[in-house]
């Protein structure tokens, strides 16, 4: 299991890390398919998808977070960025209940995740207490990204830089923005961003 020791030291050799660091791919994309749902029809294309759960690979229909606002970020236990974990799950505590979800997709396509996806399950629960929906280890850019990393960059002109890219999507389903990875979860543009979204109807 990554510890947070390990985490730490890693972060330490990543001293510099530019706004717009190089892209490169990764490994082992998780599975995902566009969703079939009864209720396809009311699901907007941005969450028409399905992957498996982190943990257990049970898969998960995004639609279910149809009307929601939603945080997409991708993951990596070994980055200057990982304690971010702790702003994201701090995030969506505070406004899950007004209709926030993070949704965080682990990631090695920066070199950054090399681990199982229980090493991965694991050390963002017991070193984070993430309790925001984790799904499987994918690829998130390149050739390679999954279909829903693929709409993103499509929709924002833009694939992530480095770990811990976000991308907001707003209660119809529209993705309405993208921020790098030096934006943190408390960031007060992103919160005020977010705090908006959930007030419209």
């Amino acid at each position: 299991m990554l510890s947070a020791g390990a985490a730490l030291a890693a972060a330490a050799t990543m001293a510099a890390l530019p706004a717009q660091a190089a892209d490169k791919p990764a490994t082992n994309a998780g599975a995902a398919s566009p969703a079939t749902s009864p209720a396809a029809g009311a699901c907007p294309a941005s969450l028409n998808f399905k992957f498996p759960r982190l943990q257990d690979e049970a898969p998960q229909n995004l639609c279910q977070y149809a009307g929601k606002v939603v945080l997409v970020v991708n993951t990596a236990s070994y980055c200057g960025f990982t304690p971010q974990y702790e702003g994201l799950e701090a995030l969506y505590g505070k406004y899950r209940e007004r209709g926030l979800v993070v949704l965080g997709f682990p990631s090695n396509d920066f070199s950054q995740e090399p681990g199982s996806e229980k090493e991965i399950s694991d050390f963002c629960y017991n070193t984070y207490g993430v309790k925001f929906p984790m799904l499987g280890k994918t690829h998130v850019r390149g050739g390679e990204a999954n279909p829903m990393y693929a709409l993103l960059a499509r929709e924002t002109g833009t694939a992530p830089k480095w770990n811990f890219y976000k991308y907001l999507i707003d209660r119809n389903g529209q993705v309405v923005g993208s921020y790098d990875s030096k934006t943190k979860p408390d960031d007060r543009q992103l919160v005020g961003r977010i705090e908006q979204l959930l007030g419209a109807r």
